[in-house]
């Protein structure tokens, strides 16, 4: 399968048990959620996804699950975010092996390359393998901006065909469209620009509350790129309050206490991190009973571009 990098593509979450083992029954019913919706694409393995946590079997298990589950009716993206050169091309082996259908790819992780390492960085592990690569760009999270010239030389590689934007600076939609036309597909990896990114001519929308709100996500991307943006601008501003549960340090906790509420998740996370307490806690649940509270009805949006 070949990706048009565009539309809503959900950075899904890792469903635990209580025991602290996958949750495959409560991942597929999320997964069978995101797919009703209309979204685009499922990319697995981010930070949402606590990949950092996983073993290597689990990993493979969840790339083979999410393959079986999709049956062919969208991409799934795995995220690569190693320390090493080795370990990024040996990832890209493992997610093709497993039927993935292409690649998200960070900078190194820990070390701060430079810009020059970087870019050898994505070149070689775009050269040892055939998935198309969206390259991600989040300095703030990750401390390595991917500027425009560094993007050039990566056009080199055919594969490497799309940017995740999260650098927070939105005029970067325009630079890059601006710069490479439609050789390189932008999407917004930041909720809170997310219909602001596709009304500056984002091809799509990497997102996190998706995870709970599929239906609304890809309501207003549909309905934002159809020019129906009174109708969007509805959703969104009731959206926006639980947009921001996406950029926090625990962001995992956040949106996996949305997905109980909607009924499609767990809030099971794996430590070092912990379910949230206190008032934290309390002021992430007030958000999310509000937003509960005052659900907008939907208009249909599916197939209207």
């Amino acid at each position: 399968m070949s990706i048009e990098w565009k539309g809503v593509m959900p950075a899904v979450t890792t469903k635990f048990t209580a025991n602290d083992e996958l949750d495959l029954e409560m991942f597929a019913t999320n997964i069978k959620a995101q797919i009703d919706a209309g979204v685009s694409g499922i990319i697995l393995g981010g930070t949402l996804g606590e990949a950092s946590t996983l073993t290597y079997d689990e990993k493979k298990i969840l790339m083979k699950e999410t393959v079986n589950l999709v049956e062919g009716k969208v991409p799934v993206i795995i995220n690569i975010a190693e320390q090493t050169t080795k370990g990024a091309i040996h990832a890209a082996e493992v997610a093709e092996e497993c039927g993935a259908t292409g690649l998200m790819m960070l900078p190194p992780m820990r070390y701060k390359a430079n810009d020059y390492e970087t870019v050898t960085y994505f070149k070689e592990t775009a050269k040892s393998t055939d998935l198309p690569i969206m390259i991600y760009n989040n300095p703030i999270d990750y401390g390595i901006m991917v500027t425009m010239e560094m993007l050039e030389e990566l056009t080199v590689c055919d594969n490497i065909q799309a940017v995740k934007e999260s650098t927070r600076d939105i005029s970067n939609i325009t630079r890059i469209k601006s710069k490479f036309g439609d050789r390189l597909q932008v999407l917004t990896g930041v909720d809170t620009l997310g219909m602001e990114s596709v009304l500056m001519g984002a091809d799509g929308w990497v997102a996190g509350l998706v995870c709970a709100f599929p239906a609304e996500t890809c309501a207003v991307f549909e309905l934002a790129k159809a020019g129906r943006i009174a109708e969007a601008l509805e959703i969104y501003r009731w959206f926006l309050p639980l947009l921001e549960l996406d950029i926090s340090p625990q962001l995992v906790q956040n949106i996996k206490m949305a997905e109980v509420a909607t009924g499609i998740g767990t809030e099971f996370v794996r430590a070092p991190r912990l379910p949230l307490i206190g008032k934290e806690r309390e002021r992430v649940a007030a958000i999310i009973k509000a937003g509960m509270a005052s659900r907008p009805t939907l208009p249909a949006y599916k197939g209207i571009n």
